[in-house]
């Protein structure tokens, strides 16, 4: 087995290897997307999957040698993807219901619209 991998790691050809999968995986779901409307939002899919794929870039370049700043750089790009995808998600999911407490001990209910103790 060690005389299979082991080029794959020195070389960092399993990382393009890993990113052809992450590519498939991204026209699966755009498909599965365009064609039944079920799936994650292309842009929150593809921004998850961009900061994965920087990750791996990442690890490509420290496994065939690069110097830092090659590598730093690739993790900057998967910082902003991240920060892009948490962008998309903060503006397109509704806020979380909020509970009230009732005035007998341990019940709540959720169709207030904030948070408060009755007396």
């Amino acid at each position: 087995m060690a005389e299979v991998f082991a080029p794959l790691f020195v070389s960092g050809r399993i990382v393009d290897g890993i990113l052809l999968l992450v590519a498939i995986e991204a026209l699966v779901l755009l498909g599965a997307r365009a064609r039944w409307g079920r799936g994650p939002a292309p842009m929150t899919l593809l921004s998850n999957l961009a900061s994965g794929a920087a990750l791996m870039l990442a690890l490509r370049a420290a496994l065939v040698g690069t110097v830092w700043p090659g590598i730093a750089a690739w993790l900057v790009v998967a910082l902003a993807a991240h920060l892009a995808e948490l962008a998309i998600r903060f503006r397109q999911d509704d806020p979380a219901p909020r509970r009230t407490v009732t005035k007998r001990l341990g019940t709540t209910e959720s169709d207030e619209p904030s948070v408060r103790a009755h007396r």
